[in-house]
């Protein structure tokens, strides 16, 4: 998927995007989600880890934790989500996080990047969500460049 865009009509539609999503997705993936408050980031996230074995019922926001990581049946780790809101964009605010090799093995979800985040982990695949009228949501996704290592093995 080179690229993709879609007009999503509700929560469920925008899960199913995701799980479409996940099928193109390899180890070494990162995927920034560029939206505003409310257009569907999170909703489009718990699709991508369920399409990738996780529980989407455990897929919140980590705004507050900073990155979360779901876990496959096998209780491997198969996903990654991080979220930068609250972070400053400063190289310094990411070294708690221990990037890039902290994010090594496993498809990586980056809400609210920022310059200092692509500097160390930059994106494979951006994801714009914007808000129309009522709960549409229109989604463009864009492969920017192959994933590290040219064809990695599969995130599934």
């Amino acid at each position: 998927m080179e690229q993709l865009e879609a007009i999503s009509s509700s929560e469920a539609e925008t899960e199913a995007l995701g799980e479409r999503l996940s099928e193109e997705l390899c180890a070494s993936d990162v995927v920034y989600l560029i939206g505003d408050l409310g257009a569907g980031k999170t909703c489009l996230a718990r699709g991508i880890a369920r399409g990738l074995g996780a529980s989407g019922r455990e897929v919140a926001s980590p705004t507050f934790a900073l990155l979360h990581e779901y876990a496959g049946r096998d209780g491997g780790i198969v996903l990654r989500h991080l979220d930068l809101y609250r972070l400053e964009d400063r190289p310094g605010e990411l070294d708690v996080l221990g990037l890039p090799d902290s994010a090594a093995g496993a498809p990586v979800i980056v809400e609210w990047a920022n310059r200092a985040l692509n500097a160390v982990l930059p994106a494979t695949i951006e994801v714009r969500l914007d808000r129309l009228e009522g709960e549409s949501r229109k989604v463009r996704v864009r492969r920017l460049r192959p994933p590290s290592g040219g064809a990695a093995e599969s995130a599934r």
